[in-house]
C-alpha cells in the first residue's frame, strides 16, 4: 500500500490590534510597492499615524483595507475610488451583522 502525501506550506501574519506596521512593513505585508501603498493612502483608503511618509504607522486593520482594495483592483478591474466605496459598503456590511448578531443574542 502506497501513501501519497501533498505538503502544503501556509504563511500567515498575525497582527494585534496594538501592532503598529511602518511603511516598508505594510508593503511587505500586503506584497505590495511603496508607490501602491501611498496611493491608497492619497485616496483615503488608509489613514496612518502622523503625517511624514517616513513616520507613517499602520495597524492590522489597514493591512486588511489594503490587501481588499489591492484585490478588487486587480481581481476586478475597480479603480481606488470605487475600492474605496466597496470597503465603505463591507465595513457598514459587517457592522450591521454584528448588530444583527447582538440583536439575536438579546432575545429582540
Amino acid at each position: 500500500m502506497t501513501t501519497d502525501f501533498q505538503l502544503v506550506h501556509v504563511t500567515g501574519l498575525i497582527l494585534e490590534d496594538q501592532t503598529e506596521l511602518s511603511l516598508d512593513e505594510l508593503c511587505r505585508a500586503c506584497a505590495a510597492q511603496t508607490e501602491r501603498i501611498v496611493e491608497l493612502v492619497d485616496e483615503g483608503l488608509l489613514t496612518p499615524a502622523h503625517n511624514a511618509p517616513g513616520e507613517w504607522r499602520f495597524t492590522g486593520v489597514h493591512v486588511q483595507r489594503a490587501r481588499v482594495a489591492l484585490r478588487l483592483e486587480s481581481d476586478l478591474g475597480v479603480n481606488l475610488a470605487g475600492a474605496a466605496l466597496a470597503l465603505e459598503l463591507l465595513e457598514e456590511l459587517d457592522t450591521l451583522r454584528a448588530r444583527v448578531l447582538r440583536l439575536e443574542a438579546s432575545g429582540r
